[in-house]
């Protein structure tokens, strides 16, 4: 939600100065000790807070005062950030007043007299804030005493129940084999109680697949006892037992027992008897845990189906009994789509290419197809009619049936902890369909202040979690993994980003430019700029943006220079776009996050270190240097010089004593010299991408020996256009790396090679050109122990390729690129055990023959081949045909 976003950012604003060091910013302790009273109060209560407002067009006030008085806060805050550093650069010689030069000492007693003026209004002004905030934490105090009191009376009252008599009937498509799949696990020979879950996103099928496995006629021959209750979220230990004993014996809806003695009296009646249950809804394990001692375990086959949204839920639960929901495909979509508009009647042929826009447009889930398709069935039968639904399906999907549609997706939004509700709202700032890069995504959440800071988690590793738990929850869709698993992309089913835009625009979260905005485009903290927005859309904009605005994305192909908002802390240029960025960015000196491109030609320059409190830098242009003052902004964390690169100067020998201890990536970096005074002040660097383009200096000739002592060094990309074996004599690696790619010329591979293969983590593999000596590379048990992931590309003069002994054992992915010279795969290949694909590109049709007869032997063996092969792009058995 907005209101915790805000309070979450707050803090960290109030965190960082803490820590901050030049130009020192000062808040009086008592104040700061107050802000952190009242802030703390209201992320509990916020946690535990039900909106007493109706799902609707408007957000609730309390909540909105709570955004608007920590905005006030921050106002005030970051204003005199802005003014103190402004004083800072103030210095005696450079005083003019009215065309004459002051003399430094009157000049002194300016800069000071104004440096106590600000300090006053600051106290002042921020005190101002602070009764304010004071006076909403009593409101809300008074709302929580009111809400704790009414819980007690109506907890007896509690409770969101569905009988099995009043579920909804739905049509089923597409989902044989994982009802096959259930039917199994229900009647199959275990003997014991067994836990099944049905897991996925809102509206996929999950209820629909239990009802028509709950109705099958197998399973109502198989068990003795069925019962259906829905769990959801405002679960009643007691209600759902009374309900399920109800189902199973028939016994009073109005019995008053408490739940131990109801309890007993459904573990009596289903003792000895093979029972099925379904728990619809669950949203905690804790309704299970209170539950499961009524349930025996009698040995006798008995089962449980519980559904849940959750898949975190689902894992603790069952374990490995569990079905993961996926989006209909194509096919089944359309019969779905069929069987609700027409039943078995015929698809009209003029109505079959508008009908299949319509149901592409639902993506696979049901729950749209349902809906677009009951509109249907009721309505006239005409192609313009059609066409009107097909343009404007979304809309039509979260309005056509409010309670069946939006509802049932927002309960997944409504379910999320505080904590997550900002990074979902978030997302719908991606554009429709949008593969999202995760990498990007974190550090927009990390500069936006949505990630509350845990003890010894770096905000990298929260915003991770945060990811993950959104995956759980079937909000996010993994679109790909990376080579060792990671999620690279992901992106949001259509309806899913509604709802999420939906709920952000409800509570002022950010603005879309070119949509309605009620309270104007001055009021808005985060302005997104959409892809195809015209120039002077985008001109207008800026003469009318808040000055105060914290966040500008701009994903547009064409925007205009900047005027100076210096209140900014996100400011994200599209790669590609028209325009440039200019000097005056460096002028906003709350930035967290830059991104764009410059001119060519342009130079940071040296002011760049009073950004006090950047996080990420992603500079696209070609230019000569980075100033050395960017050595002094120890809260970097990620930088980054696409296009050409940038050479980074040696830090100055004056400022041993500080330090990057925040950089965590290092992209893009020229001929950088690695040296001992480097490497002390980027103790923590995770990622660095370096290029040497010119021949090596004599003072540089052992720089690639220093990467040992970058002792926390995961992944590594080193390319050498000139000079390959005097770099190359002296590299080694650090132990801690997990990727490397490394791309040189005329250099003999051997030798290096085996230094890489001793290295106990690497997972990921790329080698780019290089030679053999020998003209064959062996590789020997032991080595590469955790690699998964291996490229060779263009390595020409390879002519033998060996394996000796149980070598590569994790081994997952192959690819091999360029390499006309290699003739034949070692037969050992085939035996690596976690192998899954391999990937020829123009290489030797030898090779391609050599390994078409591994796939052929594991196919005799194993009855089917474990590893898919592509060779050139098509299947082996196509490509050699």
């Amino acid at each position: 939600m907005a209101a915790y976003a805000a309070l979450v950012s707050l803090m960290h604003i109030i965190e960082t100065i803490e820590h901050h060091h030049s130009p020192p910013i000062c808040i009086d302790k008592q104040q700061v000790e107050s802000l952190t009273r009242i802030v703390t109060f209201l992320q509990g209560f916020l946690k535990g807070y039900k909106s007493p407002v109706a799902d609707g067009d408007e957000a609730d006030p309390l909540e909105m005062r709570i955004v608007d008085a920590a905005h006030a806060v921050e106002d005030v805050i970051e204003s005199h950030i802005v003014n103190v550093i402004e004083l800072g650069r103030s210095s005696p010689n450079e005083e003019f007043l009215q065309g004459y030069v002051v003399d430094a000492a009157h000049a002194a007693e300016e800069v000071n007299s104004r440096e106590e003026v600000s300090c006053i209004d600051f106290y002042q002004d921020l005190q101002k804030v602070i009764e304010e905030m004071n006076v909403i934490k009593k409101e809300a105090m008074e709302t929580s005493a009111e809400a704790q009191l009414q819980r007690k009376v109506s907890s007896t009252h509690a409770g969101s129940l569905t009988s099995s008599s009043n579920v909804k009937e739905s049509k089923m498509v597409g989902f044989d084999d994982v009802q096959l799949q259930l039917l199994d696990w229900l009647t199959g020979g275990n003997r014991n109680r067994q836990i099944i879950s049905i897991t996925g996103m809102g509206g996929i099928g999950k209820t629909t697949l239990a009802r028509h496995i709950f109705e099958h006629a197998l399973v109502k021959q198989h068990f003795d006892i069925r019962a259906w209750t829905t769990i959801s979220q405002t679960y009643n230990v007691r209600e759902t037992l009374r309900e399920v004993l109800y189902q199973v014996s028939g016994h009073s809806r109005n019995d008053l027992s408490d739940e131990n003695k109801l309890g007993e009296k459904l573990h009596k009646y289903l003792w000895g008897r093979r029972y099925i249950i379904i728990l619809d809804d669950m949203w905690s394990v804790e309704v299970w845990d209170k539950m499961r001692v009524f349930f025996p375990d009698y040995n006798n086959g008995s089962r449980v189906i519980v559904t849940t949204r959750l898949s975190n839920l689902a894992a603790e639960l069952t374990g490995s009994n569990s079905i993961g929901m996926r989006f209909l495909d194509d096919v089944c979509s359309w019969s779905l789509f069929s069987k609700t508009v027409f039943g078995d009647e015929v698809f009209p042929l003029q109505l079959k290419e508008i009908g299949k826009k319509i149901v592409g447009k639902c993506k696979g889930l049901p729950l749209s197809i349902a809906v677009i398709g009951g509109l249907l069935a009721k309505s006239e039968l005409t192609l313009e009619y059609w066409e009107h639904i097909e343009e404007n399906i979304s809309s039509i999907v979260n309005s056509e049936n409010d309670e069946y549609c939006l509802r049932v997706l927002k309960l997944s939004y409504d379910h999320l902890p505080a904590y997550l509700k900002p990074c979902f709202l978030y997302m719908g700032m991606f554009g429709e369909d949008e593969e999202i890069w995760v990498a990007k995504l974190m550090r927009l959440w990390v500069s936006e202040g949505f990630l509350k800071p845990i003890i010894n988690k770096s905000s990298k590793t929260i915003a991770k979690e945060y990811l993950k738990e959104l995956v759980d929850r079937n909000l996010i869709l993994v679109d790909e993994l990376g080579a060792v698993g990671n999620i690279k992309y992901c992106k949001m089913h259509d309806l899913v980003r509604d709802l999420s835009f939906q709920e952000a625009e409800k509570q002022r979260f950010y603005y879309v430019l070119g949509q309605h905005c009620p309270r104007g485009i001055n009021s808005q903290r985060r302005i997104l700029i959409p892809r195809r927005t015209s120039a002077m859309t985008v001109r207008d904009a800026m003469e009318t943006m808040s000055s105060r605005a914290r966040s500008f994305i701009c994903h547009a192909d064409t925007v205009q220079e900047l005027l100076d908002f210096i209140f900014l802390r996100t400011l994200s240029v599209y790669e590609y776009s028209k325009g440039y960025l200019d000097e005056n960015v460096f002028q906003m000196v709350n930035l967290r996050y830059l991104s764009g491109e410059f001119r060519e030609g342009f130079q940071i320059p040296s002011s760049i270190s009073l950004l006090w409190n950047l996080h990420t830098l992603i500079v696209s242009c070609w230019m000569e240097s980075a100033p050395v003052e960017i050595w002094k902004m120890h809260q970097l964390k990620h930088v980054e010089f696409r296009n050409g690169g940038m050479y980074l100067p040696n830090p100055s020998s004056g400022d041993s004593d500080v330090m990057m201890e925040n950089l965590e990536t290092l992209k893009g970096v020229i001929d950088f010299n690695l040296n001992e005074e480097v490497i002390k002040r980027i103790p923590n660097i995770k990622k660095l991408s370096i290029r040497y383009v010119h021949k090596v200096m004599e003072y540089r000739v052992k720089c690639l020996s220093y990467l040992q002592c970058l002792s926390e060094l995961e992944s590594l990309t080193c390319i050498i256009q000139h000079g390959s074996d005097e770099y190359l004599q002296s590299i080694s690696f650090p132990h801690s790396l997990k990727k490397l790619y490394l791309q040189c010329g005329n250099f003999y591979l051997e030798e290096i090679l085996e230094k890489i293969a001793s290295l106990p983590h690497l997972e990921k593999l790329k080698l780019f050109k290089g030679q053999f000596a020998t003209r064959s590379w062996e590789i020997v048990e032991g080595q590469f122990p955790s690699l998964k992931y291996l490229i060779l590309w263009d390595c020409e003069d390879m002519e033998c390729w060996t394996l000796e002994g149980s070598c590569l054992p994790r081994l997952e992915q192959l690819h091999l690129w360029d390499m006309a010279s290699l003739e034949e795969f070692p037969s050992e290949i085939g035996e690596i055990p976690n192998l899954k694909s391999i990937e020829l590109y123009r290489c030797s049709e030898s090779m391609a023959v050599s390994l078409k007869k591994i796939v052929e032997e594991q196919e005799e063996s194993q009855g089917e081949p474990s590893i898919h092969v592509l060779v050139n792009g098509s299947q082996l058995s196509c490509s050699l045909m």
